[in-house]
């Protein structure tokens, strides 16, 4: 038996993030749902400082519950579950009455899993938009706005539909780890019911390099990657930690409903002082074009400072 309680206090306010508990592999109520490498990642473990452009198009925390397992010496995994489409985050403002829900399952499979890592992974949701209010089914909006890779950036491609009834979503992983160097890509792709059907897609590649010859730590198939522990940690006589370099490109297309397309190309140095502290910088660089053709650009340098307890 397991349960969990994470609180965020971010903005000023409360807000729950996971709060289940869970037993002989069911898990319920207010968690990530098992989509992505990447979002199923902890913010702590990933690569860079925000999560790439295809995130926007994915369900990520909602009330529900999930079965999941792993064969072959854990090598095939999968997650299916049932979930409540909540509104917001915040548990006191979830919208939890009526009929729209999430149906979502997840395979992964590690045909390499040594010294080297490689990881394959399918995910599929089917999104129900329809509200039950009083015995009248009303169908939701769907929004999506999107910043380049920077939480303060701005809201480059911004996308507002009426009139949604459900939404499929398919989506594909892979990541591959071989000493000190990494590549890992995802591609989502969206189909929308509405009045006027639409598709919408992304994707992102990345790779990363350890210039002190660590590497990635893979926890497992619903955790995904894990902390990083330097070789050598920065103590007296010790050393100065681990460095990385990455780079990533990532790309959203919201053109079928005239929201344009929005790239970015993301390079990062990550300086891992020991395997709970480290300071990350990235510079990104973001272009969106509209449905007329017309560019905007917006780079950005950002740093964090982190340590985890």
């Amino acid at each position: 038996f397991k349960y969990k309680l994470q609180i965020d206090f971010a903005g000023a306010k409360i807000s729950f993030k996971d709060v289940y508990i869970e037993a002989y592999k069911i898990r319920m109520g207010h968690f990530k749902q098992p989509f992505s490498l990447e979002a199923l990642t902890s913010s702590k473990y990933m690569t860079f400082i925000e999560r790439a452009l295809p995130n926007a198009l994915l369900p990520e925390r909602n009330f529900g519950f999930m079965y999941y397992n792993s064969f072959l010496d854990e090598k095939l995994s999968f997650q299916i579950g049932s979930f409540h489409e909540g509104q917001k985050e915040d548990l006191s403002k979830m919208v939890l009455n009526g009929d729209a829900y999430n149906i979502i399952g997840r395979a992964t499979f590690l045909p390499i899993n040594n010294d080297n890592l490689l990881h394959l992974g399918a995910s599929f949701a089917y999104r129900n938009r329809l509200t039950n209010n009083d015995d009248n089914y009303l169908s939701q909006p769907f929004s999506i706005s999107v910043r380049p890779e920077n939480h303060l950036g701005t809201k480059l491609l911004d996308m507002d539909l009426t009139g949604v009834t459900g939404m499929n979503l398919m989506g594909a992983e892979m990541a591959f780890v071989m000493g000190s160097f990494s590549v890992q890509g995802e591609y989502v792709m969206n189909s929308v019911e509405a009045m006027e059907d639409y598709s919408f897609s992304g994707y992102y590649g990345q790779v990363s390099y350890f210039l002190t010859g660590e590497k990635r730590k893979y926890k497992n198939s619903l955790a995904g990657f894990d902390r990083v522990k330097p070789n050598k940690n920065m103590k007296e006589g010790e050393g100065w930690g681990a460095l990385e370099l990455a780079a990533r490109y990532s790309s959203m297309d919201l053109s079928e409903a005239h929201a344009g397309v929005l790239n970015d190309i993301t390079i990062g140095l990550n300086w891992y002082l020991n395997p709970c502290t480290r300071v990350m910088f990235n510079y990104v660089m973001g272009t969106m074009e509209d449905h007329h053709g017309e560019e905007t650009t917006e780079n950005t340098f950002q740093c964090r400072m982190q340590i985890d307890f």
